[in-house]
């Protein structure tokens, strides 16, 4: 009998759509996403928002364009945008004609919900001559009254059958660049109808919880409505919706794809709870730790363990690894092979010190390998 190797995710075969430069779907990465919460006119403090969260590693960033001064504003802010911006429409078919020119990469927008059919072929219109794509974005909260009336209550099945509606609205406009979000509140409805979306299409999907709460609640919820889809190969780009900072949601978005191995960002820190036997202050080294590490983008895995227990165990595992001894007296591994021992005193800063110049190596050795297969 074959067995599937337990660490495989075998991602759902979708279509491929580009959000400006960043590919979604396909065998694309994964793509983490967010969306600023600032005013848009207020340019400056959108911008900022944006570049946060871009050096987060936000790959695609969401804007609300709820009225014709935020489009106006919209078209500042696309300028100096470092990562594409999707442009957040709901019903006022002119807003995403505007936010098209005012250079959208994509579209958030039901096309059902904006009128009449002419009004639909000139969004896609201006979609297509301005090289955008969209989003069908379904919500639990927001469903068609007939589709309420017919099924009395937001289901799985409602959720799809109103993502396949506006989908086939926009594949009568000969337009095929899109991807469709089917969110709620409700992580078992959430995945529940994203499954039944997997099964009846094959565009690539967004995924997110929608409105999961603040940011404790919300990355617990988060983590297992997506990680179930993820984990079962669904999903082509994410969002992680927090009553947070934008930063945050983007910060959790990784950890998420970083547990299921789909994708590495930073320094993966494995660490214990810590207990009696612990022989230094393990909670706090691993609080500073991880912030003084924020800036290394470098995928790279750090283990930091109060004993002798399971330490040297998850160093053979880690880039670097860290395990507390007697005497004040601790153990350091380079690669999984024990290396060299270490005081309290400059337990911190030595670490630093180590996986920055393993960052630098790899980093060094990426480029050098890109460099040979490009000969």
């Amino acid at each position: 009998m074959s067995v599937r190797p337990y660490r495989d995710v075998i991602r759902r075969k979708s279509r491929q759509i580009r959000v400006g430069n960043v590919l979604v779907g396909g065998d694309a990465p994964i793509s983490v996403q967010t969306m600023t919460n600032t005013l848009t006119t207020d340019i400056q403090g959108t911008l900022a928002q944006i570049r946060a969260a871009a050096e987060a590693g936000a790959d695609i960033v969401r804007v609300s364009c709820p009225d014709e001064d935020s489009t106006a504003a919209f078209k500042h802010i696309a300028k100096e945008s470092p990562v594409p911006l999707v442009a957040d429409i709901h019903f006022h078919y002119k807003r995403a004609i505007e936010a098209a020119k005012a250079g959208a990469a994509c579209l958030r927008i039901n096309p059902g919900n904006i009128g009449s059919a002419e009004r639909v072929r000139e969004v896609v219109k201006a979609a297509k001559d301005y090289g955008c794509s969209m989003r069908i974005g379904v919500n639990a909260g927001s469903l068609e009254r007939e589709l309420l009336e017919r099924y009395g209550e937001p289901c799985p099945e409602a959720m799809v059958e109103s993502a396949l509606t506006h989908a086939k609205i926009l594949e009568d406009n000969d337009f095929f660049e899109f991807k469709i979000s089917c969110k709620a509140s409700d992580v078992f409805l959430a995945v529940a109808a994203y499954q039944g979306l997997a099964d009846a299409c094959d565009y690539p999907l967004h995924l997110g919880i929608t409105e999961a709460g603040a940011l404790r609640l919300g990355t617990i919820k988060s983590s297992i409505g997506l990680g179930a889809l993820l984990w079962a190969g669904i999903g082509d780009t994410v969002r992680v919706s927090l009553s947070a900072e934008p930063v945050e949601e983007i910060k959790v978005g990784y950890d998420i794809l970083k547990a299921l191995g789909l994708r590495r960002r930073g320094v993966t820190v494995i660490s214990c709870p810590s207990c009696a036997r612990q022989n230094f202050n393990v909670i706090k080294t691993v609080e500073i730790l991880e912030e003084r590490l924020a800036h290394i983008t470098t995928p790279l895995s750090l283990s930091i363990i109060g004993c002798v227990v399971n330490g040297p165990g998850e160093a053979r595992e880690t880039d670097i690894g860290f395990t507390g001894g007697g005497n004040d007296t601790h153990q350091v591994y380079i690669s999984g092979v024990t290396d060299h021992r270490l005081k309290d005193a400059n337990i911190v800063e030595h670490l630093v010190k180590l996986v920055e110049q393993k960052a630098a190596e790899l980093d060094a050795a990426k480029a050098a390998a890109e460099a040979a297969a490009a000969q």
